[in-house]
């Protein structure tokens, strides 16, 4: 399936959602922002999808905004502005709060707000070659949309350092900073990724979904408030379907009915 600047392909229980602008690196646009909210929305919904693959065509994962885009934006009203902005909002938390775990293929740069896409990934893996910079300062603005999860990853300090200085780093000084699950070879990058995609396939599909709201809402909680959440979480997985069938099957010492042989 190919809406105009992303595409979407199916691959058994694994979906590959393609940023499709390779001639200029990738970079987003209002379009790809409702491609890609688009896109979620309904792999959301899709019971035969388990695990999201986030990619980008060509050399780069994602070149930031694109510059006839932002050329647009320069006229644009407050409200014009404010409605543009909440769209990147909007297509970030469309992919954060998704239900199917979501892995980040990074097979190059990820500037400005493409370094937002690789923050709301569950697990990022790039290759050695990619780089990563928060640019907007340089531009007189702010990675406004983006900083919520990139601090949840990278941790206010070194938001600090990168935002304010705009520096280039590295994918392994990405891995340190927590930006990045892991840094591979080039060549090494789909073999990281199938690795990882197979390990959560081995998962029960309700129980990975309520892992991803476990660790989101945990987070905002007190630790008062937490216990009787918790409780109340795995006892709607003991008492499910699911729950049921995995129990049975471990006791039995056979695979439960979601892997395949």
């Amino acid at each position: 399936m190919i809406h105009g600047t992303v595409r979407l392909e199916r691959h058994g229980a694994l979906a590959r959602v393609i940023l499709d602008r390779p001639k200029i690196r990738n970079a987003f646009n209002d379009e790809m922002l409702t491609d890609l909210r688009e896109i979620f929305a309904t792999l959301r919904d899709a019971s035969d999808v388990r695990v999201i693959i986030l990619t980008g065509e060509g050399q780069a994962f994602c070149g930031g905004a694109d510059l006839h885009w932002m050329k647009r934006v320069v006229d644009y009203t407050r409200q014009e502005n404010y409605v543009d902005s909440l769209a990147l909002a909007q297509m970030l938390h469309e992919i954060y709060t998704c239900p199917k775990p979501v892995i980040g293929r990074i097979n190059g740069p990820a500037i400005g707000g493409g370094t937002g896409m690789v923050a709301v990934c569950d697990i990022a893996i790039a290759s050695r070659d990619a780089f990563f910079a928060f640019s907007e300062t340089k531009l007189g603005l702010t990675p406004a949309a983006i900083s919520p999860y990139l601090r949840k990853r990278m941790g206010e300090r070194n938001l600090r350092e990168y935002f304010l200085t705009g520096e280039r780093f590295t994918a392994e000084r990405a891995v340190a900073l927590g930006l990045l699950n892991a840094a591979v070879p080039p060549e090494k990058l789909d073999a990281a990724v199938s690795a990882k995609a197979n390990l959560i396939l081995t998962g029960g599909p309700e129980a990975l979904a309520a892992s991803k709201t476990l660790i989101r809402e945990i987070a905002e909680r007190s630790l008062a408030d937490s216990g009787p959440y918790t409780a109340e979480v795995i006892t709607d997985l003991r008492m499910g379907a699911e729950g049921q069938e995995g129990m049975q099957a471990f006791l039995e010492k056979r695979k439960p009915r979601w892997v395949e042989e």
